[in-house]
């Protein structure tokens, strides 16, 4: 499954990744769709049919209309009502601080409605994006309103962002006290930094990011030993890249390199 990419403007290119875009009719998309955790929240808009979303101890619901999904540390499966017709606005992985109306870290794993973030304009957002009948409309309505709030609102910090950038460099191959070190931070203030801006520990935020650098792999390159993927990024043995690896997609290695691959949702643009 694919989705068209969109390049933000230059002046939100330090706060949005890219916008992408999704429209699939039910026959085309698969029953149940895995997203596996990527370091990066998103607004979500549904101007198609909704999607259910399947926790692991609950029953489904359905997803807002229009809301932001915090911070994934674990597998996301969701389920198309019917056709889809989505929105969708990710930012980089500290680059929504500055819009969050409420803690980062208590948006993890869940869906926000745009209502609960921002009242009033929330709603009319919905209705502009909703309403709109062109990407390059929907486009220009996203940046408008985020351009407005970054006029008064507190901007990246710049050690997370320094860090974050090497986390994406190594692939995620790199530890706590290395980037503390490094950056003469203290661990404990750098975790706390982490936790604020981005709602994930530099630690959670490595290990996601490795795991999107594997995927890669696995999609793109398609190796002829699992055992030699997991050394080449650099896991301690087997055991420890199975483990991480079910963390994040819910499915072993060889279970999701089978009927799984086909159905992840891994929206990652190549550089």
């Amino acid at each position: 499954m694919k989705g068209k990419i969109f390049e933000p403007r230059i002046d939100l290119k330090d706060f949005v990744k890219c916008y992408w875009t999704l429209d699939f009719p039910r026959e085309d998309t698969p029953q149940m769709n895995t997203i596996v955790p990527d370091g990066t929240m998103k607004l979500i808009f549904h101007y198609g049919d909704l999607y259910w979303h399947h926790p692991e101890d609950g029953d489904r619901y359905l997803q807002p209309r229009c809301f932001l999904i915090g911070q994934l540390t674990r597998p996301y499966v969701v389920e198309p009502a019917g056709d889809t017709g989505t929105f969708v606005v990710r930012f980089h992985p500290n680059g929504f601080l500055p819009f969050a109306t409420i803690p980062i870290k208590e948006m993890e794993n869940t869906p926000v409605p745009l209502e609960q973030l921002y009242g009033e304009k929330g709603s009319i957002l919905g209705q502009k994006i909703l309403s709109a009948n062109t990407t390059a409309e929907r486009i220009s309505i996203i940046e408008e309103f985020l351009l407005d709030f970054l006029t008064d609102s507190k901007t990246i910090d710049t050690v997370v962002d320094s860090i974050v950038d090497v986390i994406f460099k190594l692939n995620g191959q790199t530890s706590v006290t290395e980037l503390s070190q490094k950056n003469h931070i203290h661990r404990r203030q750098l975790v706390r930094k982490f936790s604020s801006a981005i709602g994930l520990s530099p630690k959670q935020l490595s290990k996601t990011i490795r795991l999107q650098a594997t995927l890669k792999k696995l999609l793109t390159e398609k190796p002829s030993k699992l055992t030699d993927l997991a050394y080449e990024n650099e896991y301690y043995d087997q055991s420890h890249f199975i483990k991480d690896f079910k963390e994040f997609t819910g499915y072993s290695p060889k279970e999701f390199y089978g009927d799984q691959l086909k159905m992840s949702m891994i929206f990652e643009k190549e550089d």
